[in-house]
């Protein structure tokens, strides 16, 4: 090679012309955003535009329309992007956000509130996308499987405090608040107000949250007191456990709780319940409990409120169902499908754990009986199948920690993503029913004529 002569090089010219181009041009036709639109665009979303203020003939600025914003957000999810901020940024310089802004300006603060504002709307739409499906035949709630997921809270381990280390702590927050309500005030418009306008908010919110955080640690404290006094053998060898209640300062609401790693995070506990034939969603919900005890009676109650009819069988891991929960599912003529309590510790040691015991009942023993067979183990494999691979798919999308605070609020990004989720199947599932048809039409028509279901509160 002769390296005496300079190298020919393809050099970058940022200052030519190009043609005239539009979003809509720049965007592939086969675009997932242009999917998204065409979902949002699809449903009804009366519910939404009945809560704007901003009228034809009325004075007011005028309202973002709730479609882009519900777009932005649950392509956003298909991206993994659960920050406001992020997603602002996107809305500036990513040619899919921008395509589904439509030349609209957003800022973090009318992206973040969206998730707030609406989520009673967001349940609703949830609920009447499965009804549009059931109504259509595309889903059947025969075989439901559920399952838990730990997602991260946005609290660290450290702001976790004793009621009395909240109380001093409440004490300075309110001092610092009076002292800022007592500062004379700025000429309007000026840099100095809305500085101190945002310290009050900041001073405010915290003495919320720390208020939250002593409610709940004196709560924390009654139970470990009522355990203490059924269980006073428990409560001397964890004497320490049993007095030092805490709670977070940052967010309140979370849970310390196991995570998959063995490690103890503050967390919420994620259930989904979703259709084996079909994979779709059909029910959710989070907890700061920290275990699974006992959540598939409210995840049944749930379901059973919502679209009117509950399932004929569930599937769930070992743990799940509590004695009350599989006796009332048995009372509903509705089969539960677990494993047994020591089931493997009793085969090692020669035992029949399939052997109805003297204290069960009726569910229970039933439960036993049921779950000796190679047709219930059969059966049981599919649970792993769906609920897995549906929890698999919120991690993909980047469901590992949430940025927001608060049950209610961890609850709207996980309608997010059971929206996403459900969008996905449903194309799959419109495209095998009748491969002719566009989904959005499928899915258009059933959604005129769904049951009308309870709303869940």
């Amino acid at each position: 090679m002769d390296n005496s002569r300079e190298p020919r090089l393809r050099q970058a010219k940022r200052t030519q012309l190009i043609r005239n181009w539009s979003l809509d041009q720049a965007l592939p036709s086969d675009h997932t955003a242009r999917t998204v639109w065409q979902y949002v665009c699809a449903i009804d979303l009366s519910a939404f535009l009945d809560t704007i203020r901003a009228r034809q003939g009325l004075p007011g600025r005028d309202a973002t329309d709730p479609r882009v914003l519900l777009a932005l957000w649950m392509y956003a999810t298909i991206d993994g992007v659960a920050s406001a901020r992020e997603l602002e940024r996107l809305c500036r310089e990513h040619l899919a956000y921008r395509w589904l802004c439509g030349g609209l300006s957003v800022n973090y603060h009318l992206l973040s509130d969206f998730r707030w504002d609406y989520q009673s709307q967001l349940d609703q739409l949830f609920t009447d996308h499965v009804a549009a499906l059931l109504h259509l035949g595309l889903v059947q709630l025969k075989r439901v499987a559920q399952d838990g997921l730990r997602v991260r809270a946005s609290a660290g381990a450290s702001s976790f405090h004793r009621k009395s280390t909240i109380e001093e702590c409440q004490q300075q927050v309110s001092e610092q608040l009076t002292l800022l309500k007592q500062q004379s005030d700025e000429p309007p418009g000026t840099a100095a107000r809305r500085t101190c306008a945002a310290q009050k908010r900041h001073r405010q919110e915290q003495l919320e949250r720390l208020e939250e955080a002593h409610r709940v640690a004196a709560e924390l404290e009654a139970k470990r007191a009522e355990r203490s006094r059924h269980h006073p053998k428990e409560a001397k060898e964890q004497k320490e456990q049993f007095r030092s209640a805490r709670a977070s300062t940052t967010d309140p609401q979370a849970t310390r709780m196991k995570m998959p790693d063995g490690g103890y995070r503050p967390a919420y506990n994620v259930q989904s319940a979703s259709t084996t034939g079909e994979g779709v969603i059909v029910g959710v919900s989070v907890s700061n409990q920290n275990s699974d005890g006992g959540l598939m009676g409210t995840m049944l109650d749930q379901i059973e409120q919502t679209y009117g009819e509950g399932p004929e069988e569930m599937l769930v891991d070992g743990g799940f169902a509590s004695v009350a929960d599989v006796e009332k599912a048995e009372q509903a003529k509705r089969k539960v499908y677990m494993p047994l309590k020591n089931e493997a510790k009793e085969l090692a040691a020669g035992k029949d754990p399939y052997v109805p015991k003297k204290r069960d009942k009726a569910g229970m023993s039933a439960l036993r009986q049921r779950m000796k067979t190679e047709e219930a183990k059969a059966i049981y494999k599919q649970r792993a199948s769906t609920a897995e691979w549906v929890n698999a798919g919120f991690r993909n999308r980047g469901l590992y920690r949430v940025l927001v605070r608060g049950l209610k609020k961890v609850l709207g990004v996980v309608l997010l993503q059971a929206l996403v989720h459900n969008l996905l199947q449903t194309i799959r599932l419109c495209q095998r029913h009748d491969p002719h048809s566009s989904w959005t039409e499928t899915l258009r028509a059933g959604w005129g004529k769904r049951k009308q279901p309870h709303q869940v509160t």
